[in-house]
């Protein structure tokens, strides 16, 4: 798969999970809240940027921690909430994560 498609449905399955996790815990019904927005842009950034491009492993399982501190604690949150909910709502954008998250992992042992 090309890693420009693949970001992209990132990118769309992250939207999908930040706007579950806001309408649940912020109450917006039509847009993501100023936090949530700021999140999704960050993280939009970060797959952006990813050194591992097309082999991108899922980032909770990616050697390399490119979020600051806070960020990762507040996608884990929405992952934490959205993820389960993935399946029932969105199938097929929760099992492509899911299966990505099988298929891309890191090479820990390289030494390149």
């Amino acid at each position: 798969m090309k890693a420009q498609a693949r970001s992209s449905r990132e990118k769309k399955t992250l939207r999908i999970m930040v706007g579950m996790y806001c309408r649940a815990t912020h109450g917006q019904t039509d847009c993501l809240c100023a936090d949530c927005t700021q999140l999704f842009y960050y993280v939009s950034d970060r797959i952006e940027k990813c050194p591992f491009h097309e082999k991108k492993p899922a980032c909770g399982k990616c050697p390399v921690h490119c979020y600051k501190p806070d960020m990762r604690e507040k996608i884990r949150s929405v992952m934490r909430y959205s993820g389960p909910k993935m399946l029932l709502s969105h199938p097929v954008h929760g099992i492509m994560h899911i299966i990505d998250g099988f298929i891309y992992k890191a090479d820990k042992g390289s030494k390149k």
